[in-house]
């Protein structure tokens, strides 16, 4: 991802460099302080299952009306599509047959078996064939009228399932043991998600809160699971709960004064007419703070085993000398992880650029949009907090290996060995 990467350093070897004990013994007492707030943290905020259960209720109620289920069925037949600006009803007056006509075999739940008809307008009628798996959905029918089925979406689960599998199978193929250690951690971190981060959001604690906690949780079982129990890693564990700490202060104090709503999409406007009671600017600053782990982690690790690499080289250097060059290492991953950051949060924003440049208003107005607004105190907020934890981590790891050990003259040891 950029300059200066050291993930695959020896870990033996870099773990080699002498460490004063006064310095390993602060380190690692500070992380115990963090681990045990993170664990208060947990036990806090932890969603009791009767509020979740409520909003659930709450929310599945207000998705689909008592009695409506969600089948899966395969395609059999598909009628023409549906010209631009054609509709149905027209179409079927002109020539006989409706347009966008799918046929469907029901082949799970209550109606299994059962082969209905659906209409399915627009680009998805074109985009189907014979042989997909779809979802429908089934309202019964009332005072004896048969059921009516309409359209959901395309049952993806097969090729997700596949690009998991290949995605295991690459990893663990080139990355051995580190890779299958990884992948064991974006389970734990996918558990701390779903377990824990989402239940707390929904039962209405605070955003910055859950996600500070949450993101803590995932960066001690993460980083010591992929990179091994070490100083090192510990280095780069503190350099990144420094970065987590600055990245929520920074989001929550920018999106509150931008006035941000958290509401400048579809789905989070969905979620407000589900959930009324979640604070949208909260949930806002904790997306910024989750979205960000992932590149810290990258430059935390990278930085700690670039000092952990200088010291070695050179035994020398003085703390200050082992601190500046490291950061000339940092900046060179800095300016490729802004690159990143910047690309990613464009990336997933694509659709919403492309609407707002159709837009007759300079680019300035636009970007005080609420749209445009959000992901750019959303990638600025992330890009702050894992700039700032480059000093941060460079200053840690600099200041837990050893002081300078003096070298003697090259002249000196010929003369005692022509001796």
């Amino acid at each position: 991802m950029g300059v200066g990467h050291s993930h695959s350093h020896d870990h033996g070897r870099l773990d080699a460099v002498p460490i004063p004990r006064g310095p390993r013994l602060t380190l690692i007492g500070l992380l115990v302080v963090g681990a045990i707030a993170t664990v208060v943290g947990l036990m806090t905020l932890w969603p009791s299952g009767s509020a979740v259960d409520a909003v659930s209720r709450a929310s599945a109620a207000q998705y689909a009306a008592p009695g409506v289920t969600f089948p899966s069925g395969t395609v059999h037949s598909i009628g023409r599509a549906c010209k631009a600006a054609e509709q149905p009803e027209q179409s079927a007056q002109a020539t006989g047959g409706a347009c966008g006509q799918v046929g469907v075999r029901i082949t799970r739940g209550a109606s299994s078996g059962q082969s209905v008809t659906i209409q399915v307008i627009g680009p998805v009628s074109a985009a189907l064939s014979v042989g997909d798996d779809i979802e429908v959905m089934r309202i019964p029918g009332q005072g004896g009228s048969p059921d009516s089925y309409s359209f959901v979406g395309v049952d993806r689960n097969a090729p997700l399932l596949w690009l998991v599998g290949l995605f295991v199978v690459v990893v663990v193929a080139v990355a051995r043991l580190r890779g299958v250690l990884a992948i064991l951690g974006l389970v734990v971190a996918g558990l701390v998600v779903v377990k824990f981060l989402l239940p707390a959001l929904l039962s209405g604690r605070s955003g910055v809160a859950v996600a500070l906690v949450g993101a803590a949780a995932i960066m001690y079982v993460v980083l010591y699971l992929a990179h091994g129990v070490s100083v090192r890693t510990s280095a780069a564990l503190a350099g990144t709960l420094v970065g987590v700490g600055i990245t929520a202060l920074v989001a929550q104090w920018f999106v509150s004064f931008s006035r941000l709503s958290g509401l400048g999409d579809e789905t989070s406007q969905m979620l407000s007419s589900m959930v009324g009671t979640l604070d949208f600017q909260g949930l806002l600053a904790a997306a910024v703070i989750i979205a960000g782990l992932g590149v810290l982690n990258d430059v935390t690790i990278t930085q700690a085993s670039a000092v952990w690499e200088l010291r070695e080289a050179g035994p020398s250097l003085s703390r200050r000398e082992l601190f500046a060059s490291g950061m000339r290492i940092g900046r060179d991953h800095i300016a490729s992880t802004i690159y990143t950051i910047v690309f990613a949060y464009a990336g997933a924003a694509l659709s919403v650029l492309l609407v707002l440049y159709l837009y007759d208003r300079p680019m300035l107005e636009l970007l005080g949009t609420e749209e445009i607004g959000g992901e750019v105190v959303r990638t600025l907020c992330s890009a702050v907090g894992l700039v700032l934890a480059v000093p941060a981590t460079t200053a840690i790891a600099a200041l837990t290996v050893g002081g300078p050990v003096a070298e003697r003259p090259a002249t000196y040891v010929g003369r005692r060995r022509a001796s």
